[in-house]
């Protein structure tokens, strides 16, 4: 139905939908917008391998950076580092059960040790005597070195991490989230005491959460998992999990108290005090490359990725901007110099870390500057023989909107560059928590439980993450049963029981009894 007016000036008074640098967006759809962010950021990519990716430089040095922090941490709690095979004889598996039984489905399995050509193509033969597994984890291959290494409780504890790559075979791959192979830290300890063995899977939590929440700028809450969710074999698992701009859920990390479960499996046993022989307690904790898919998810936006500054290859990325060929050299001697002021400065223990982006791309700094926004650059600087006759810069933060830029004295710009950066690490945790506070909600009852997580059947076009509820904290009883009815239901798991207790109350689906709240959220 016409209003009169020309279909120009109709068509004029439609609200313009704002130009983004990534489509689709995430309120258009988010699983694609989490792929065209690490495509624009060019971080990874799918491999020629089904379920494998390649880790571009960019996105590498996200997990060099992971791995340095990380690895620091570690040592200072007085662990150390080694490297175990990436086969593991099929028998040690099957020493405990429950552990085999939690990763059969996933596991690839080597059965011939060589090639032949035949009829033009390659045949494998040479079957193994014994198959050999690709390391899924390594809590077996690893245990049977412990039981050489263990004799006496003079030898204990026993700290040891490794980074290494894992296998696990899986149907469904999402880049960094879940693939067929990926890379993580794994740590193995050894103890003479339970109470040892769980005070070290406890402080190695502790280590994860400082990590998330200091380092990627990622709230996360420390709990328990339940009987269904714990890592096959072990007496308890620990875990943080954080919020994603979905409003799903992510396990960010584990830590596991074994108990004596793989130490009887794998003949971990020392003389202790008394002369008595006994087996030994065990812990296993890791992290994996899934952490640069959390950040993504956590901070990246309609215009691609945004880095935590103390995780970023490159603190300051500075763009020369350069209309005229007779200018080149004053402005990149002047930008090789603000690179050296800028490096006297220290950030987050180390010096500040810059790149100047010299490339010649054409006239003016256009073309770079969206692709360090995509690549998500905490701060960028673009400087021309304007800024140098002024004596100031263009910056631009990027947690700040695309368009947003100050233009600061220079001298004012290098002495506050730490505080910048900082206020930016800062600003992109507080987003991230006053998110998940916002899409948390207290629940008493099955009936609104239930319709908190049943998405809806609209879209609301003014909210980016309409499909998914939130985190929703509720009493529970405990039974497995229940728990595995609620995810087939609607999807949704116990991620966590918190740590620090809370106040007792009653199961909303029961009307049992329960000694605390739980978190339920959906789940990548």
């Amino acid at each position: 139905m016409s209003n009169g007016k020309p279909p120009q000036q109709q068509n004029a008074q439609k609200p313009q939908k704002p130009q983004t640098a990534i489509t689709p967006t995430r309120a258009d759809n988010y699983p694609e917008w989490y792929l065209e962010v690490i495509k624009a950021a060019d971080l990874a990519e799918n491999s020629a391998v089904k379920g494998c990716m390649v880790i571009k430089p960019w996105g590498y040095a996200l997990w060099e950076n992971i791995q340095r922090v990380l690895d620091g941490m570690f040592k200072n709690t007085g662990h150390v580092n080694a490297y175990f095979p990436l086969f593991i004889p099929l028998s040690f598996l099957e020493k405990e059960a429950a552990h085999v039984e939690g990763f059969a489905k996933e596991c690839a399995v080597v059965t011939h040790h060589r090639l032949e050509a035949r009829n033009g193509k390659l045949v494998p033969v040479g079957e193994l005597e014994e198959p050999l597994v690709v390391r899924p984890t390594s809590e077996t291959i690893i245990g049977e070195s412990f039981s050489k290494w263990v004799k006496s409780y003079r030898d204990l504890p026993l700290l040891i991490n490794q980074w290494a790559n894992v296998v696990r075979w899986e149907m469904r791959t999402r880049l960094f989230l879940r693939t067929t192979e990926f890379l993580w830290q794994e740590g193995h300890t050894a103890h003479a005491t339970a109470e040892e063995a769980v005070e070290e899977t406890m402080k190695m939590l502790g280590v994860y959460a400082e990590f998330a929440e200091q380092y990627m700028a990622i709230p996360v809450i420390q709990g328990e998992k339940t009987a269904g969710e714990r890592f096959p074999g072990a007496v308890s698992t620990y875990c943080i999990e954080a919020m994603m701009q979905d409003r799903k859920a992510l396990q960010a990390g584990t830590s596991h108290f074994l108990g004596q479960n793989f130490a009887k499996a794998s003949g971990i046993e020392f003389q202790n005090e008394k002369g008595e022989l006994v087996h030994a307690w065990t812990t296993s904790w890791g992290v994996s490359t899934r952490l640069v898919g959390a950040m993504i998810m956590t901070h990246a936006d309609d215009d691609g990725m945004v880095i935590p500054p103390k995780l970023a290859q490159s603190h300051v990325v500075i763009i020369p901007v350069i209309q005229k060929d007779e200018v080149r050299q004053q402005v990149l001697d002047s930008c090789n110099a603000l690179k050296k002021e800028l490096q006297a400065q220290t950030f987050a223990g180390g010096p500040i870390r810059v790149h100047i982006d010299a490339r010649d791309l054409g006239k003016g700094g256009g073309n770079k500057k969206w692709e360090w926004v995509k690549k998500g650059a905490p701060i960028r600087v673009e400087l021309g023989p304007k800024d140098i006759e002024k004596g100031t810069l263009l910056v631009a933060r990027r947690d700040q909107p695309s368009n947003d830029k100050s233009f600061p004295a220079r001298a004012e710009f290098v002495s506050g560059i730490a505080a910048t950066l900082q206020q930016i690490q800062d600003n992109l945790y507080d987003r991230a928590l006053a998110f998940r506070k916002e899409h948390t909600r207290t629940i008493d009852t099955k009936d609104e439980f239930y319709a908190y997580f049943e998405a809806p059947k609209t879209k609301n076009p003014n909210d980016p993450t309409p499909i998914h509820a939130g985190f929703a904290l509720t009493h529970f009883n405990g039974d497995p049963k229940l728990e595995a009815k609620i995810k087939d239901d609607l999807g949704v798991t116990v991620r966590c029981i918190p740590l620090g207790g809370g106040e007792p109350g009653t199961c909303p689906f029961t009307g049992e009894p329960s000694k605390q709240r739980v978190v339920w959220a959906k789940a990548y």
